[in-house]
């Protein structure tokens, strides 16, 4: 080994010859991220007769290590919209600076007298314009691993909430969720707003406990997700945004009567 300073711990040329740098250059193609480390679970909407309300825990898991346990995964956008995002965190991030930069220019682009004065990117406006960036990431072959939910109103000021993922598939629904909540959330949510018609019938109240107790049922069942979460609540006044919210009346009762794994005596 060559002990000298500047070259200290390289083998010696004289020894074994100059190093040999084109062993670390490439002929193949570039390659892109195939598998996130660092990703977020479920996210739940639904809509109700005034607006809609979206819901995500604080959790991102590095594989499958519960390691950050303060992170947000609403965004909102305009005062008007709230983004929900699943998946990979960096993804995330760099889809929160875009947006970031987005609702800058819709402030600068907007005028000054009362009928201007709105936002030109409604809730439907800007899942069309979020579903066609996914699209084109995914045509490029580098997607954005994430699977966005965005939530708010339409152009008639109607509860407006679509989901689009990696590929740029888009569909729209009174309630979704991504992850594991889409097994284990919807059917709870179903039973609530089954669907178009059903919406005009639920208050904000009954909204808002059905995704909480869709939360604390994936916090019993799904192994990446956290009792700490973020929820808004989208309607004409505004958006309420609160991200330190807590499940409350937690109960591990039943978990004695599941039988399937660890030590059985019966």
């Amino acid at each position: 080994m060559d002990h000298r300073p500047h070259a200290w711990g390289r083998p010696r040329d004289d020894v074994y010859g100059a190093y040999d740098a084109s062993y670390m250059q490439t002929n193949g193609p570039n390659q892109h991220t195939q598998s996130p480390i660092v990703t977020g679970t479920s996210v739940l909407a639904m809509k109700f007769k005034d607006g809609v309300v979206i819901a995500a825990d604080n959790l991102a898991s590095y594989g499958s290590l519960a390691r950050f346990t303060d992170v947000k995964r609403l965004r909102t956008f305009a005062d008007t919209s709230v983004v929900g995002f699943g998946g990979d965190v960096s993804d995330m991030q760099y889809l929160d600076r875009h947006l970031t930069e987005l609702a800058i220019d819709e402030a600068y682009t907007r005028g000054t007298t009362a009928a201007q004065s709105q936002p030109t990117l409604n809730a439907r406006n800007l899942h069309k314009y979020l579903s066609k960036l996914l699209y084109h990431r995914r045509s490029k072959f580098d997607p954005l691993w994430n699977h966005l939910l965005v939530a708010g109103l339409d152009d008639e000021g109607a509860p407006f909430l679509a989901a689009a993922d990696l590929l740029g598939t888009t569909f729209t629904s009174p309630s979704l969720a991504t992850g594991f909540g889409s097994m284990l959330a919807q059917p709870i949510m179903r039973r609530l707003v089954p669907d178009e018609a059903a919406v005009a019938s639920i208050t904000r109240e009954q909204a808002v406990e059905c995704i909480r107790q869709c939360l604390k049922v994936l916090f019993y069942r799904d192994a990446r997700s956290l009792d700490k979460y973020s929820l808004a609540v989208v309607t004409k006044a505004g958006v309420e945004l609160s991200e330190d919210e807590r499940l409350e009346s937690q109960s591990w009762a039943f978990a004695d009567r599941i039988k399937g794994y660890g030590t059985q005596t019966v």
